[in-house]
């Protein structure tokens, strides 16, 4: 028996949640085959079989949390010769039964392994079905089983096309099925004595829901934030009139390259030479140690907003990159973000966040620190505000700066100050060009 354990899935993380078995128990695994789906702090990666064999055992139910050096499964594992016998038996049997026409042919790792009464008797009358994670992850999405899903392809793979047709005729079933007349339900007298009526069905008080995977991660982070920083916020506006006329002054050029050039990479290029100016606010306190850590690199996390709950994409060493790069990049990274393709190293190490709650209209907040930074700053939505200029009383877009800092490393001073020379630039953005890279 081989007991493999939960590896070690890098940048410190502990624990992971199961949050797909794509094997069962009696089934035969390949070496390097995914056997599961498991969801981190940040990231939902596949880990693969480490030996070739049948699955003895599963200690960790899907939706459960495991640790670093758990054992998740059991297998017992093939002798070399065995194998090979059980490939050339395999191999045989699926010529055997292709030309009987009776059974389905799965390829996997360039392996075709029939599908017989007998094999889906030994994995529980189950069948493996052949899909892409993206299919996979999909129908997990939409709550579709797989195994129900009739394949389109010739050799019966399951298209994410597939997947979506199968979830659509099954929300139209709901559909008509709720549409018919419900029949009478006898029900018992109310607390006061009146009788319902005739047919009614008492409504839910209540609706319970686990909180598990992205969702559940996200509260632990900010309970762990909350509790372990003590939070100050400091707000002020910028007049965001400069920052909107270099925007539109780039626009032309940015979309002759194929660039998409929002204000969030304009943001970040400015960000920059204050966090250069305030290295503190590019820090982070060690707890065991009470030491300050400050970085010389400039990792910038970018809030962004995903189906299942908030992530933070890592744009790295955003000293180091020119305009054009910082709008490229945020593409690729926001984009990944809201599917969930990213790996680990690209939601992990970021030195400051940067959250624009403008992007989903919100026009100010107050954001909570992503740990162990120091601090976190959330830029609004630009709205035009009636300000007094010269006197006079004129409409003018402001940009509303909310910074969220650790007070035991950063006093009330420092962030206004942070906040004054951030928003100084904001108003006159021509000193990127001092700064270009």
């Amino acid at each position: 028996m081989v007991e493999f354990r939960l590896p070690d899935l890098g940048e410190g993380m502990e624990e992971a949640e199961i949050r797909r078995w794509l094997v069962r128990v009696g089934e035969r695994v390949t070496a390097y085959q995914a056997i599961a789906e498991v969801e981190t702090d940040k990231a939902v990666t596949e880990i693969t079989s480490p030996v070739t064999g049948r699955v003895a055992e599963i200690r960790v139910g899907e939706g459960t949390r495991a640790r670093k050096g758990e054992v998740l499964v059991v297998f017992e594992e093939e002798a070399a010769t065995a194998a090979t016998t059980a490939t050339t038996a395999r191999s045989a049997t699926t010529e055997a039964t292709v030309a009987a026409g009776g059974a389905t042919a799965q390829a996997g790792g360039g392996v075709a392994t029939a599908v017989t009464p007998a094999t889906r008797a030994a994995s529980g009358g189950r069948r493996r079905v052949l899909a892409a994670p993206a299919v996979r992850k999909l129908a997990f999405e939409l709550g579709v089983d797989l195994e129900q899903v009739p394949p389109s392809t010739p050799e019966g793979r399951v298209t994410l096309a597939d997947v979506r047709a199968f979830a659509e005729r099954q929300r139209t079933a709901v559909t008509e099925s709720r549409s018919e007349p419900a029949p009478p339900v006898a029900v018992a007298a109310t607390a006061n004595g009146a009788q319902p009526q005739p047919g009614a069905v008492p409504e839910a008080e209540e609706e319970r829901q686990a909180l598990t995977g992205l969702r559940r991660r996200i509260a632990e982070r900010m309970e762990r934030s909350w509790r372990s920083i003590p939070h100050a916020t400091a707000f002020d506006e910028a007049d965001g009139g400069a920052l909107v006329a270099l925007r539109e002054a780039l626009l032309p050029v940015a979309e002759r390259r194929g660039l998409r050039l929002t204000y969030l990479p304009l943001l970040v290029k400015l960000l920059i030479p204050v966090l250069k100016e305030f290295p503190i606010f590019n820090a982070s306190l060690d707890e065991e140690r009470r030491e300050i850590v400050y970085k010389r690199v400039y990792h910038i996390g970018i809030a962004t907003a995903s189906p299942e709950g908030l992530l933070v994409p890592v744009l790295r060493h955003a000293d180091r990159l020119s305009l054009a790069q910082v709008a490229s990049e945020l593409e690729r990274l926001v984009e990944g973000g809201r599917r969930r393709t990213l790996g680990l190293h690209e939601l992990t190490g970021s030195t400051f966040t940067l959250n624009n709650v403008g992007s989903f209209g919100g026009s100010s907040g107050t954001p909570i620190i992503n740990y162990p930074e120091a601090a976190i700053l959330a830029v609004g939505r630009l709205q035009e505000k009636a300000v007094v200029r010269n006197g006079s009383l004129v409409a003018r877009p402001v940009l509303p700066l909310a910074l969220s800092f650790d007070h035991r490393l950063i006093d009330g001073a420092q962030a206004g100050a942070f906040l004054a020379r951030f928003k100084e630039l904001v108003e006159n953005p021509q000193q990127l060009l001092l700064d270009a890279v």
